[in-house]
């Protein structure tokens, strides 16, 4: 489980910019590209045989070979405040040698298959609120000189994750898988959301720059073996022990064998129980009370065939009810609700995921008490909860670049929702939440259409610094429009 760092003043940005679209790293990422062509292409010029490269030479950017992989000190450690943690002893270590990563973006471990996963959801509880996050593999891919001369291509992974209904934290994620099958971390950018804006950077880190690459999954895990996925004292620390591997968890479609359970030391002293199954990836994690548990991950879950009638007449509703709550036909609300009920319960009783009922429930029971008390804007907000937990329960049918697109129109409503309340914090983090899901959606729209999008984005943006939420309303209105005419390629 990703647990939120105490804020640092280095980390604190300018909540003008806006955090989303990558556009930071990518911008690196063109950087370190042209440093490399550079490079290769004798830039500088190419000192003679066995001659070093003279001062201000760009050195080129190799394949990477089995490397021993730098640790910290104990004096490092001890300079954290870690060196009174149990750490395991260095015979238990797994991650001391990274071997060379001669195809990277090719991930086959199955208890960490980032490569395959295209949208995973988890839930649980974290402060005693409602815990949701959406992991999504973009299209982009990251290279990364970890070591001095050595570079790989990672894969990039977005993170999001929701406390309450509201964006809580977003991170890009950096992974490679090794020649020998173990899958290793690069890093991390880190965005912590508070009131709808970007609080700090906090547990952002780079191999090579703030510290080591860090191997996230063993190869072959055996009981009683220690990894590290994060190794940087005094940034990010974690220490993973094997306990078991082999066991059997109950999973979206049933049982699933072969899953690996660990006991994961934080830096503060504490542990967590940790679960990784074949075909998911990190499967559960448990904190004290914080829980964090797989609910949905496709292509693993994926089934054939249409989105069931239920499912599409529990969808409909939702859409129905945020409509017409507007206008305050009330009693058409409460009929169609009476109708969703019935088609949860139907869709419900053919086999839902099982971590995806209870919030489905809970949020059509909220909007059943809403409607009871005749408010139109707390209606239709409760209408665009069940809206979510319909698309969760949907993906297992669609693509899911749809259901994103889907997601991206969702929060297009939810500023209006929170323009009309007032609530310029809420409508910040729905902004922000539209920029960060454009990312996953860019690449399988026309070019026009991502244009568009942007040029509306950037004007929404604007409304919310200048605190117009009556023109952020109208403005999502549009930008709702632009998705609906926008022209798909995949």
């Amino acid at each position: 489980m990703r647990r939120q760092r105490p804020p640092r003043d280095h980390d604190r940005l300018d909540r003008t910019k806006l955090p989303g679209r990558a556009s930071a790293w990518l911008a690196g990422l063109i950087v370190l590209g042209f440093a490399i062509l550079f490079a290769w292409a004798g830039g500088g010029g190419a000192p003679a045989a066995g001659q070093p490269p003279a001062a201000g030479t760009i050195r080129p950017c190799n394949d990477s070979a089995a490397t021993p992989v730098p640790q910290p000190t104990s004096a490092q450690m001890a300079a954290a405040g870690l060196d009174k943690l149990p750490v395991a002893p260095a015979d238990r270590r797994v991650d001391l040698i990274a071997p060379a990563f001669s195809r990277p973006t090719e991930v086959t471990n199955p208890l960490f298959p980032i490569s395959s996963l295209a949208s995973v959801v988890l839930n649980g509880k974290v402060d005693g609120k409602a815990f949701r996050t959406e992991t999504t593999l973009l299209p982009d891919t990251r290279i990364i000189e970890w070591s001095p001369g050595q570079c790989v291509k990672t894969l990039v992974s977005q993170y999001t994750a929701y406390l309450d209904g509201r964006i809580q934290e977003v991170a890009l994620d950096f992974y490679a898988q090794a020649a020998d099958g173990s899958v290793w971390y690069f890093g991390e950018d880190v965005y912590n959301y508070e009131r709808g804006v970007v609080a700090d950077t906090s547990g952002t880190w780079l191999a090579g720059k703030e510290g080591p690459a860090a191997m996230i999954m063993p190869a072959n895990p055996k009981a009683g073996v220690v990894h590290r996925p994060e190794n940087i004292p005094g940034l990010v620390w974690e220490e993973v022990a094997v306990k078991e591997v082999g066991r059997t968890v109950s999973g979206p479609r049933g049982p699933i064998t072969g899953a690996m359970v660990g006991s994961e030391l934080h830096d503060d002293g504490t542990f967590s129980d940790k679960v990784f199954a074949p075909g998911y990836g990190e499967f559960y994690s448990a904190h004290e009370g914080d829980v964090e548990a797989l609910a949905l991950a496709v292509p693993t879950d994926a089934l054939p065939g249409p989105t069931p009638r239920a499912l599409q007449r529990l969808s409909r509703g939702a859409n129905h009810v945020f409509r017409v709550a507007a206008s305050k036909r009330w009693r058409s609300v409460s009929a169609t609700v009476r109708g969703m009920k019935a088609a949860w319960e139907a869709h419900r009783a053919d086999g839902a995921p099982r971590r995806l009922v209870a919030p489905t429930s809970r949020a059509l029971k909220a909007l059943a008490l809403t409607v009871k008390t005749r408010n139109r804007g707390k209606t239709r907000n409760a209408a665009l909860d069940v809206t979510q937990a319909a698309l969760d329960l949907t993906l297992r049918y669609r693509p899911p670049a749809e259901i994103d697109r889907a997601r991206f129109d969702l929060w297009a409503r939810q500023v209006r929702v929170d323009a009309a309340a007032r609530n310029h914090a809420a409508v910040s983090g729905d902004v922000a939440t539209l920029e960060w899901i454009r990312d996953r959606i860019a690449r399988t729209l026309d070019s026009v259409a991502v244009t568009r999008i942007d040029t509306q984005l950037e004007e929404l943006r604007a409304d919310v610094a200048d605190k117009k939420l009556a023109a952020a309303a109208k403005t999502a209105t549009a930008l709702r429009k632009v998705l609906a005419r926008a022209g798909v390629t995949r």
